[in-house]
């Protein structure tokens, strides 16, 4: 399904993109009609992806050896409504997601990092890599809901 990482990260971004659209119903909807849920719903749904897309974001910015302005834009995309689209355009277009999976070490001595090796293992293994990214996802999720929702 995401044989590259240019199609998982565009499915994140679009996903993050219309998240937002789900979490600003809401707010609207509370703003007009009273009714509360609309915002548990489309901000549940929308923190969960919010998340989702950050780890992809990491998760491409190694793959791709990206620097450190290229995975602060594309995290940084998240917090404002719909940015991870024209962020996911310009990565695009500037070759940052050109690259495939990592999943066999070359010649390059970056290779031979322990985080290099260790997403190779979990790269070759994509179902174990997304069992645990949920999970972790999942309990992060969790700890912020007990904490509380942003704004208290």
């Amino acid at each position: 399904m995401f044989r590259n990482p240019h199609s998982l990260f565009r499915a994140l971004a679009i996903a993050e993109a219309i998240s937002w659209t789900l979490l600003i119903a809401g707010l609207i909807l509370r703003a007009t009609t009273g009714w509360a849920l609309g915002v548990t719903i489309g901000g549940g749904i929308h923190g969960f992806v919010f998340l989702s897309y950050g780890a992809t974001a990491i998760l491409v910015a190694l793959n791709n050896r990206w620097r450190a302005w290229p995975t602060v834009v594309a995290l940084v995309s998240a917090v404002i409504p719909y940015a991870t689209i024209p962020a996911e355009l310009w990565l695009q277009r500037s070759g940052r997601l050109a690259a495939a999976w990592r999943l066999e070490p070359t010649d390059d001595p970056r290779d031979r990092t322990w985080y290099d090796r260790l997403m190779r293992w979990f790269l070759r293994r994509p179902w174990v890599l997304a069992t645990l990214i949920a999970v972790a996802l999942v309990v992060l999720f969790v700890v912020l809901l007990i904490v509380g929702p942003p704004g208290g």
